[in-house]
């Protein structure tokens, strides 16, 4: 049998210190992704879904936990290891202009990773390689020599998708690369991604806090509060029934394209509590309505309570009918 997943992530912790305490950015997150698979995150601003992707991609440092990559575990890695790493496993930013460097045009700007691992021998394979890339996101060549601030929101994020692509990778980590533009061009850009990973076999993680997109491209989906993962199951099974009350939450949030439509929303109160230093106990309990004394107590383990359907909550089984 032939084993066809990608990355492994187990047990994986990032904490940041500060005055008052070590803050828990992401804590004892566990998945795996299978190549051509695209593993969708999402959650609230700040629970730590882009932190998530920069420790995978060792952009900032892990605390404890493992990340294997095709077998090979990336937290042992020395800095010229990850130098060759890097040529599989890439990443596409969430504001496209801020992550081009302005003083360069589009063809300096895509030409960048290609010199950098000297994979074109002349200058005439690297011009063709540019336009190649140019034509893959649906670049018009007239923009070869214009700069960033000269382009749109849609121009300058399939600069980002080029570059992520130049060097062939196997992995991309997807840090809401669509939340800064219009819908339109959100679609154009998420339907471009999909149908490279058709053609190239590559696995996406997709990072996002818009439900109606990670359904739209995701295979599976993690859903994180304050650092930990709450619920995680396929695109359909998620969409099919949502076990715990935070990814109830969300789904209830999506709007309803329908005047004649009456949905009953369930609103979530209360504030969220601390990362810094978090007490023993579910870190929803503050704003759950179905929270017990035990759920402030103990923390949940995420088990599975339905086949490839993990949750994290104590009275998942009760206020379910499981």
């Amino acid at each position: 049998m032939i084993m066809s997943e990608l990355l492994e992530v187990k047990n994986l912790k990032k904490y940041f210190k500060t005055p008052h305490g070590m803050l828990h950015a992401v804590d004892d997150v566990t998945f795996s992704i299978d190549k051509n698979k695209t593993m969708g995150v999402v959650g609230e601003s700040g629970c730590g879904k882009s932190t998530l992707g920069r420790a995978i991609l060792n952009l900032t440092p892990v605390t404890s936990g493992s990340v294997r990559f095709e077998d090979k575990e990336l937290t042992e890695m020395g800095k010229k290891e990850w130098h060759e790493q890097r040529r599989d496993m890439q990443l596409i930013f969430q504001d496209p202009f801020s992550s081009l460097n302005p003083r360069y045009c589009v063809r300096e700007l895509i030409a960048d990773p290609l010199k950098v691992y000297h994979l074109c021998k002349g200058k005439g394979e690297l011009e063709k390689r540019i336009c190649e890339l140019m034509d893959t996101v649906g670049l018009a060549r007239r923009f070869m020599y214009a700069y960033p601030h000269e382009l749109d929101g849609g121009r300058r994020q399939r600069i980002g998708v080029a570059r992520a692509l130049s060097l062939n990778p196997k992995f991309i980590v997807c840090d809401e690369p669509v939340s800064a533009l219009d819908v339109s061009i959100q679609a154009q850009i998420l339907n471009l991604l999909m149908d490279i990973q058709d053609e190239t076999g590559m696995a996406y993680l997709f990072i996002t806090h818009d439900m109606s997109v990670v359904k739209h491209i995701s295979d599976d989906i993690m859903v994180m509060y304050l650092g930990c993962t709450v619920e995680r199951a396929s695109s359909k099974e998620l969409f099919l029934r949502q076990l715990h009350p935070y990814t109830q939450g969300l789904m209830s949030a999506i709007p309803v394209p329908s005047i004649h439509y009456e949905k009953k929303r369930q609103i979530m109160k209360g504030e969220l509590v601390s990362p810094i230093e978090p007490k023993p106990g579910c870190r929803f309990a503050a704003r759950c309505p179905h929270a017990k004394d035990e759920c402030r107590q103990t923390t949940p383990a995420l088990e599975e309570v339905l086949p490839d359907h993990f949750v994290a909550c104590h009275r998942v089984r009760e206020l379910n009918s499981l």
